[in-house]
């Protein structure tokens, strides 16, 4: 997805002059950006706290801003500094993390980002973005160009199966019907899992929707949703993020809130490093419960 953002990025600044800022990251794919930008790409060396506050001052000066890094040096290191100098000024700064969730693999804890939108939501003004495909990038990017508060895109690699005939990007999207249990997934991984769908009937195959955008309003969910919501009634809502701040806290805070009685709820989410190991995004998913295979069993599991 990072290519996919470099690419928008590099369409939307002759219409929209903005400064982008990377924290000495993004070698062999951003330099497409930094030819069209010149000096208006800045690289402020490794130095993510007065990155921000520097870009922080751009955004209240009129220059709008956009920010990029790997995700944990993108939201955790500077984190006093997005919370005092952007969001208590609600400011239209636009963060862009990559590698969300598990997606840094054997670099290890420090490089992974399973608490990324759950600690910048605690924050005022600020919104959270979780393409699931490249696709999804584009429209996305040119959202953020006009959005007036801060906000968090959080990039992962897209896990698109082949032959899946997306909807236009919307923040909430129905990827598969069926008439088993509903499935709400944040992120990429909702790839693997349509693709492990194949070959179910109907009866069977659970509902899938795929979600994108944080925080969740509950006068906000579709229409389309809460019917089947109303019809299903057991859900799992899926997210390569801790359970604290995720959207499956939400998403249950939300049917509450609207008085919807479900049968059963369940969260399928990141748990840390149980075995103590590192490895690749797939051997934390599996670890975690949130590889196709596992998830599959949960579903199986909902339905008895």
């Amino acid at each position: 997805m990072r290519n996919a953002a470099c690419d928008s990025l590099a369409r939307l600044y002759p219409r929209q002059p903005f400064l982008f800022f990377t924290g000495d990251l993004g070698f062999r794919a951003l330099e497409p950006l930094r030819e069209v930008m010149g000096e208006r790409f800045i690289n402020a060396g490794v130095a993510e706290q007065n990155m921000i506050s520097v870009a922080a001052g751009a955004s209240l000066a009129g220059l709008d801003s956009w920010v990029y890094s790997i995700a944990p040096f993108c939201y955790a290191r500077p984190f006093e500094q997005i919370r005092n100098d952007v969001c208590l000024h609600d400011v239209a700064l636009k963060l862009i993390g990559n590698g969300g969730g598990y997606a840094y693999g054997v670099m290890g804890a420090s490089h992974h980002a399973i608490e990324d939108y759950g600690a910048l939501l605690t924050l005022q003004h600020m919104h959270a973005f979780v393409p699931a495909f490249d696709e999804d990038v584009d429209p996305l990017v040119r959202k953020l160009a006009g959005f007036p508060h801060p906000a968090y895109l959080r990039l992962g690699r897209c896990e698109k199966p082949d032959g899946l005939e997306l909807p236009p990007y919307a923040p909430w999207r129905r990827l598969v019907s069926g008439e088993g249990v509903l499935v709400i997934v944040v992120g990429p991984l909702v790839g693997g899992l349509v693709a492990a769908l194949r070959g179910i009937g109907p009866e069977e195959r659970p509902e899938v929707w795929v979600l994108s955008e944080l925080p969740i309003e509950s006068n906000a969910m579709p229409a389309p949703l809460l019917a089947s919501l109303q019809r299903l009634r057991r859900v799992l809502v899926v997210e390569e993020h801790v359970a604290h701040g995720s959207a499956g806290a939400m998403l249950s805070r939300a049917f509450l809130s609207r008085g919807l009685a479900l049968e059963a709820f369940e969260h399928a989410c990141a748990r840390g490093y149980e075995s103590g190991t590192y490895g690749s995004q797939g051997f934390h998913r599996a670890e975690n419960g949130l590889d196709a295979q596992s998830l599959m069993g949960r579903i199986r599991g909902l339905r008895a």
